[in-house]
C-alpha cells in the first residue's frame, strides 16, 4: 500500500487503462486491448507481454474480472504451468489523496514445470519477494506519473 495525492478517481483511470501499465510495471513491456475491448469492464481482455528473469518476453491473456470505478480494478491471469493469479487494486480516498493497495491472490498454483521455468530457466530464485518488491516499485512509479502530472484548472480566461 502507499497514500499517493490523487483522486482514486484519476488512480483509477490510470491504473485501469492496461495500455498504461508498461509506465510503471517492473515487469508489464506491452499491453493492448483484445477481443474488441477498448476500456474496463467485467469480462474485457487484453494481452500482456511481460519480462522478467532470464526467459524471452512471454504473453498472457488477462480479463478484467472487476471495475469499480474509483474503488476496486482486478483481473486475473491465466498461464500454462503458471497458474492463475488475480492481481487487485483498491483504491481507499485519504484527506486530499488516495491509498492504494496492490495485491495478488494465486487461486491456482504453479505447477512442477511451471516452478522449473521459474527457478530453474529464469533463474527467479524468490519470486515472492519479486513479486512484493515489483508492487512496491510499481506503487512509487504510480505516484511519480500522478503526483506531477500537470493540474488542469480548467479554461484560462482573459
Amino acid at each position: 500500500s502507499r497514500y499517493i495525492e490523487a483522486s482514486s478517481e484519476a488512480l483509477y483511470a490510470l491504473i485501469s487503462d492496461v495500455t498504461r501499465t508498461p509506465e510503471y510495471s517492473p515487469e508489464v513491456v506491452r499491453c493492448t486491448w483484445k477481443k474488441g475491448a477498448t476500456g474496463p469492464a467485467v469480462g474485457a481482455r487484453f494481452k500482456a507481454i511481460n519480462h522478467a528473469g532470464r526467459v524471452p518476453d512471454w504473453p498472457n491473456w488477462p480479463v478484467i474480472t472487476i471495475a469499480d470505478p474509483g474503488k476496486t480494478f482486478a483481473f486475473e491471469r491465466t498461464e500454462v504451468g503458471g497458474g492463475t493469479i488475480e492481481w487487485r487494486y483498491a483504491f481507499e480516498p485519504q484527506d486530499t489523496g488516495t491509498l492504494v493497495t496492490e495485491s495478488y491472490t494465486v487461486l491456482k498454483k504453479v505447477n512442477a514445470l511451471g516452478w522449473f521455468i521459474i527457478d530453474t530457466l529464469a533463474g527467479l530464485k524468490d519470486r515472492r519477494g519479486d513479486l512484493n518488491r515489483g508492487m512496491t516499485q510499481s506503487l512509487e512509479r504510480i505516484a511519480a506519473i500522478v503526483e506531477h502530472a500537470p493540474q488542469t484548472t480548467g479554461p484560462e480566461r482573459s
